[in-house]
């Protein structure tokens, strides 16, 4: 069980939402309903929110093996890439080898994040360590359907500035890139394309939390409520149809800029 995320630079939890990744040896053993095992092997990670001792938190479920691959040069979408190449803690633990596999796996996300953004970064622009993960973050919550404002990228790296120079330093980073302004076009294209298919992926993970997020239309409207100062109120009906209040108000949110 890994914990994450913003509310780990918190000190204050009440009305915020804690953020776990559950990660399991393999679906069919972590799930009594088959469905449930497939949907998360189709379009992983499945969602799940829960309440305890006044706290309100949703954790996804990742196999050991899709962990180790969105973690890695070889993932299909910068999301896992983004969140644990930032702080995370592991707060659970089966036994010693779930311990190193997890480890392992955290260990290349940020590595991995640097790789795909390196290639975009001019000699003058990668020669300050910092500028390379706003990069990289701008890059990730770009491919990514989120209400946080345009500054969220550089604020992450502005907390704790000397934490992710020291990341970049082990990395490797910076390097002497040495790359043409086309090659700089190229990645940039890259990433563009990687954002397109996140998207898309993000759009079937929605209407698959509809049937395992109880209280996901009501989450979703409170985040972006929260970070993009709107006040959107949920009717009972898109309570009871929430894939169908999630189409609704979509185009609305997207047209207004409340998400990107």
């Amino acid at each position: 069980m890994l914990f994450y995320g913003s509310c780990l630079r918190e000190k204050q939890l009440d009305g915020l939402m804690l953020d776990f990744y559950l990660i399991v040896s393999d679906y069919r053993s972590a799930f009594d309903k088959r469905w449930l095992a497939a949907a998360n092997q189709l379009i992983p990670p499945n969602v799940f929110y829960f309440e305890h001792g006044g706290l309100r938190a949703k954790y996804a479920v990742l196999s050991e093996a899709d962990f180790a691959r969105e973690c890695d040069v070889s993932a299909r979408t910068p999301s896992v890439l983004a969140r644990f190449a930032q702080p995370s803690r592991l707060v659970w633990v089966f036994d010693d080898a779930a311990r190193s596999k997890a480890t392992d796996a955290v260990s290349r996300a940020a590595p991995a994040l640097l790789h795909f953004t390196q290639p975009t970064m001019t000699d003058e622009d990668a020669a300050n360590r910092l500028n390379i993960w706003k990069r990289a973050f701008a890059y990730t919550y770009g491919a990514e359907l989120r209400a946080e404002r345009q500054s969220r990228p550089d604020a992450i790296v502005d907390a704790e500035p000397e934490r992710y120079r020291r990341f970049a330093r082990a990395a490797g980073f910076p390097l002497e890139l040495g790359t043409t302004q086309s090659e700089r076009r190229s990645a940039d294209k890259a990433w563009r394309r990687f954002q397109r298919r996140t998207r898309r992926i993000q759009m079937l993970r929605l209407a698959k939390a509809s049937a395992t997020f109880a209280g996901g239309v009501d989450y979703i409207a409170w985040k972006i409520n929260r970070h993009a100062g709107t006040q959107i109120r949920i009717k009972p009906w898109q309570r009871r149809w929430p894939l169908l209040a999630a189409i609704t108000l979509l185009p609305r949110l997207l047209k207004s800029g409340a998400v990107r």
